[in-house]
């Protein structure tokens, strides 16, 4: 008798968005890879379901063949994932599927060059870090559960980490840890495998597919039961997972921006509860919904130093800028006596942007409605589409020759780094410095074994690094991201100054300077004290008052096309669609073109987000036709990082 499965094809179409029945062979079974036949295309599909016959009168196609199995676990949050962030099934289940196998053999690189040197366990764990394991280890025969691992930097996060791994190790199952971006990657990986050797796998976004398959095959035989890496390490196959750990969990980068827009901590909170694990989120500047929702586990102040005091530096009575009076002292105090500082600047570039005295005009791209910003190559380029242009030198609109380059970015700081303090060594850390391959561990491993050294870099340099031997720390404009149109502004601020703040003074006395044009703005002012309760508890109450996350959801539909009218009236139809929906909705609202296509978007503020989404992906799935003969895209994003 022959058997049938339910197939969802690894498709992009919301056309296409429902499983089809094929016939399967006795070892295929729910989770099974398979490669199907589908409208005379051959293409990849994973097996959801078993026993279902095809409708009558319809033979259903055999499965040509079967690659390899899932966890039935990873189907079943691959599904919950397309329902609730208002994608589509195929979408979802690619995320967990493995990597097309490659035709021709790649040559296996693991990947030794990615970890940086680990640190010995240590004698004695602290009192807190005591008190939370307990906790972690009571939860692992209790069926599960959510924590929130909050303490100062430096205040051992991480050993809580690596002891609930090995408890977890003993128990025979399998540990995640995220981390928010590669750049964190290489340290992280280096503890743990200075604790756990090779038992340690890697998976992140700069593996080659070949990599990518031999780490999944070494995670799913159960040679390697740790998995570190960024967002996708959240679908690792590992056979039985006891324990996930979120680090630096206020990071917005564990949202992924293309559909499906899923945020990794929230499926970590899934896998979790769909494993009866323990999910750990670690931050010492947590995000209020986790603040808000999870059971604290609180580690205190920093081991064996105390938080470095801060000093702001009121750029509205300085003349110098980037570098201040007071910062260019202590760097070179540092060029004297020896040390290390760490730069944040959280923009890239030498200027953010050029503009005419003459006219006012400023150069923007052709292509997305931003300035274009000046780099050491003297060209123009789009951080955002990749448009590049020569500097002109005079203006294209007027003629006028009086162009200023305004504001200044991580290369222009370099340069008057080499010019101010030429004894201090330089190294820079931001996408453009590490785009090259190997280059982020190589920045890294260079500023550790530095004498007198400055790390200039853009939001990564704030981001979990510990290095031996940093003094000062400083934030060049602590008022870059204060006036972006988003609720979650000050939040941002607070945390980057916070987290920048933490990188100085944890082996001997350090200092932290913070250059600002709003010294009285709430969130510098609590970032200077180091109080992230009293930040959270206002961010907490105005939140309320507002109707945002964590007390509401926020389900937001963007609709983006080559024709302004197009990209309006579709708005405008959703929008129609969507009245009625639990919540309140507002647009649409038009936003800045980028890569050629216009854009707009509506914003729910809602209870029930998984139905908002449910009822907006159907819409997008009945208009994808019109949409498509109009090139116009349509994507639903359910908590999204930025509105």
């Amino acid at each position: 008798m022959s058997r049938y499965a339910s197939v969802y094809p690894l498709v992009t179409t919301r056309a296409l968005a429902r499983p089809f029945t094929y016939e399967v062979p006795d070892d295929a079974e729910r989770g099974a890879v398979v490669t199907v036949r589908l409208g005379g295309a051959r293409l990849r599909g994973v097996v959801v379901g078993l026993g279902e016959a095809p409708p009558a009168g319809i033979d259903a196609a055999p499965i040509e063949r079967v690659e390899e199995s899932l966890p039935a676990v990873l189907v079943d949050l691959a599904l919950w994932l397309a329902d609730y962030y208002g994608s589509t099934p195929g979408r979802a289940l690619a995320l967990v599927a493995p990597p097309k196998r490659e035709r021709r053999k790649e040559l296996p690189q693991p990947a030794e060059r990615d970890s940086l040197p680990g640190e010995p366990e240590p004698d004695s764990l602290t009192a807190p870090q005591e008190r939370a394991l307990a906790r972690l280890r009571a939860s692992f025969t209790g069926g599960g559960g959510h924590f929130l691992l909050y303490g100062a930097t430096g205040s051992g996060k991480t050993e809580v980490y690596l002891q609930a791994a090995a408890e977890a190790l003993e128990r025979g199952l399998g540990v995640i840890v995220l981390v928010p971006e590669i750049a964190l990657a290489p340290q992280t990986v280096g503890r743990f495998r200075a604790r756990f050797g090779e038992r340690v796998a890697i998976l992140h976004s700069s593996l080659t597919e070949a990599e990518r398959r031999d780490e999944r095959e070494r995670i799913a035989s159960g040679e390697a039961p740790i998995v570190i890496g960024a967002r996708s390490a959240v679908f690792a196959p590992l056979p039985s997972v006891g324990l996930i750990c979120i680090d630096e969990e206020h990071d917005a980068a564990y949202k992924q921006e293309s559909d499906p827009r899923y945020d990794a901590r929230t499926v970590a909170a899934k896998r979790a509860s769909l494993e009866g694990a323990v999910a750990i989120y670690g931050s010492a500047t947590p995000r209020p919904e986790s603040w808000e929702a999870l059971e604290h586990l609180d580690l205190g102040e920093r081991v064996g130093a105390a938080l470095p005091p801060v000093r702001i530096v009121d750029l509205r009575g300085e003349a110098g800028y980037p570098l201040s009076a007071p910062l260019l002292a202590a760097l070179g105090k540092l060029a004297e006596e020896g040390g290390k500082a760490i730069l944040l600047l959280n923009r890239r570039g030498v200027a953010p942007a050029l503009h005419c005295r003459a006219c006012g005009e400023t150069r923007r791209c052709p292509n997305c409605d931003v300035a274009l910003v000046l780099h050491r190559d003297e060209l123009l380029h789009c951080h955002h589409c990749g448009f590049v242009e020569p500097t002109p030198e005079a203006c294209p609109e007027c003629g006028s020759v009086e162009l200023a380059r305004i504001g200044a970015g991580t290369q222009r700081l370099e340069r008057e780094l080499e010019e101010r303090v030429p004894e201090l060594e330089r190294f820079r850390l931001d996408a453009d410095a590490v785009a090259k391959r190997g280059g982020l561990a190589d920045v890294l491993r260079r500023f550790a074994a530095a004498d007198r050294a400055v790390l200039v870099g853009t939001q990564m340099v704030a981001k979990g690094h510990h290095f031996a031997g940093v003094s000062l720390a400083a934030v060049i404009d602590a008022d870059t991201g204060l006036g972006l149109p988003d609720f979650r502004a000050e939040e941002r601020t607070f945390q980057l100054v916070t987290q920048l703040a933490g990188r100085s003074g944890r082996d001997a006395p350090g200092r932290v300077l913070v250059q600002t044009f709003q010294p009285e703005s709430r969130a510098v002012a609590l970032a200077a004290r180091h109080d992230v309760e009293g930040f959270l508890a206002g961010e907490l109450a105005r939140r309320r008052d507002l109707g945002y996350p964590p007390f509401r959801h926020i389900v937001r539909v963007l609709v983006s096309g080559p024709d302004r009218d197009d990209v309006l009236r579709a708005g405008a139809e959703l929008g129609a669609g969507l009245e009625g929906i639990p919540g309140d909705l507002l647009g649409p609202a038009e936003l800045f073109r980028l890569r050629g296509r216009h854009r707009a978007q509506l914003v729910a503020k809602t209870d029930r987000p998984r139905e908002v989404a449910s009822r907006a992906a159907k819409l997008l799935a009945a208009a994808a036709p019109a949409m498509r003969e109009a090139d116009l895209s349509g994507v639903v994003d359910v908590d999204p990082q930025s509105v």
